[in-house]
């Protein structure tokens, strides 16, 4: 007899053999299809081939060790069958600790399950409840497959993540239990209540331990207040420190901001949301819909509290009723009431009455077209 079955190690039996249990999937509703029938007929074959009745126990508690001895599961069932060779057993509402380094990492429970190939492989269905005793990790599931080998759990069929106000699913996904890292996989949708937004994307790594979220696919996101939208936001791919709540935006970004009316643009975009700040190191570009006046900068940040705008490096901005532009090295801007300054370089043209003004300093505002340059040798030119 194999050590499956022989080893205290592997199956403490608490209560008495049960004898002639039900066969598995022997009851079918009537209304089954032909394809159905076959594929339950399939099924009550297979069970009658490969597991036996007579090694049927009633309140077990099943345990597998590492190769240092360490635990490495330990699983109860209110009952289990094993198979002819010894090397699988069925098991009845199993509730268990998942074990690294020989201390429990996971607490589970589900419906039913199968131990495979001498304990290196765990199968959990229906139901499935994941505890990670660390942090509070919960992860259900419909399937779960655990390798303890690779430290890796595997989730099948509607996926719920939940850790404090972040709570992400997605069709399937995979928890690395030493990393601390659950990867998910195909509609995903990770949401937060304080502050209110929703990710979307077709691929999300959770970074339990350092509260991160990180996107290699195109992604979308929202804020909300009271249930409404208020922002939006489009990337290749993105990033999310929980904890700090900032999203990190890479690559075609586009962050659509409903008050004020801008539209954000650049290949990365820095967007805390807590702090209704906007910063990036990169080329970016603002759009104010409502005065479509555009600015931009090699890099740049906004304060959406005070609407203040700073731009660094071959600073370009204009538009506006009266088509006026401005370019230079730096430029402070006030989104609100248009006042700027700019430093370094300065070129003022408008167009109405025609006028092009350059010096190393300007201030004034656009749309009143009063703009004042100064501080050393200044070029005014009156355009016929």
């Amino acid at each position: 007899m194999s050590s499956f079955f022989s080893s205290q190690r592997w199956v403490r039996v608490a209560l008495a053999l049960l004898m002639g249990g039900l066969p598995f999937g022997a009851i079918a509703c009537s209304g089954q299809s032909q394809t159905e029938k076959q594929l339950a007929k399939e099924a009550q074959n297979f069970e009658k081939e490969n597991f036996d009745t007579d090694l049927t126990f009633a309140f077990v508690t099943l345990e597998e060790f590492d190769q240092k001895g360490r635990l490495w599961w330990k699983v109860k069932a209110k009952e289990a069958t094993y198979s002819k060779d010894k090397k699988n057993a069925q098991i009845k509402d199993p509730k268990g600790e998942f074990f690294q380094d020989g201390k429990a990492v996971l607490k589970v429970s589900a419906q039913s399950g199968e131990v495979q190939q001498d304990g290196q492989r765990i199968f959990l269905r229906g139901n499935i409840l994941a505890t990670d005793l660390r942090d509070g990790l919960v992860i259900k599931a419909n399937e779960l497959e655990w390798r303890p080998k690779e430290d890796l759990i595997l989730v099948r069929n509607n996926v719920t993540g939940t850790r404090q106000k972040i709570v992400a699913t997605a069709k399937n996904g995979k928890y690395l239990t030493r990393a601390r890292r659950l990867d998910l996989e195909g509609s995903v949708i990770a949401a937060s209540k304080d502050p209110s937004f929703q990710v979307t994307t077709d691929r999300l790594a959770w970074l339990v331990e350092k509260q991160k979220l990180v996107g290699d696919r195109p992604l979308q996101m929202q804020r909300y207040e009271d249930k409404t939208v208020t922002d939006r936001a489009t990337a290749d791919s993105g990033e999310m420190d929980i904890k700090a709540e900032t999203l990190t935006l890479k690559q075609s970004a586009q962050l659509n901001i409903a008050d004020p009316p801008i539209l954000v643009t650049g290949n990365q975009i820095i967007w805390k949301i807590k702090d209704r700040k906007i910063a990036s190191n990169q080329p970016i570009t603002f759009f104010n819909s409502k005065d479509k006046v555009t600015l931009t900068g090699n890099q740049g940040d906004l304060d959406l509290v005070t609407r203040d705008l700073n731009l660094v490096g071959n600073v370009n901005g204009g538009g506006g009723s009266r088509q006026s532009s401005l370019q230079s090295d730096r430029l402070k801007w006030n989104m609100t009431s248009q006042a700027f300054e700019a430093d370094g370089n300065v070129i003022y043209r408008q167009a109405k009455p025609p006028l092009s003004l350059s010096g190393p300093k300007a201030s004034g505002t656009l749309k009143d077209q009063q703009v004042v340059v100064s501080g050393g040798r200044v070029v005014t030119q009156f355009v016929p």
